[in-house]
């Protein structure tokens, strides 16, 4: 890998979970959707799933990916 994530392919459909919360449902829920890039070993590409957000991603290395989750938690006071 050269190193730029934004230049490996996306992942299937299928490959992605979602998780969501907020809303009460339908078009605008709030959800982000997450899947592990194919190829390469601790890569990741989460997605807006709200029609305003179709096509934009973000990706990330494990150890970012990471890092944004445990600072997340701390700063929100919460616990796994």
């Amino acid at each position: 890998m050269n190193g730029n994530l934004y230049a490996l392919p996306i992942p299937p459909a299928d490959a992605f979970a979602t998780y969501c919360g907020g809303n009460a449902g339908g078009s605008n829920e709030t959800c982000v959707s997450l899947a592990a890039i194919p190829g390469v070993e601790g890569s990741f590409v989460i997605r807006d799933s709200k029609p305003e957000g179709a096509g934009k991603e973000l990706r990330f290395t494990g150890a970012e990916l990471d890092d944004f989750a445990a600072g997340w938690v701390r700063t929100r006071g919460l616990t796994l």
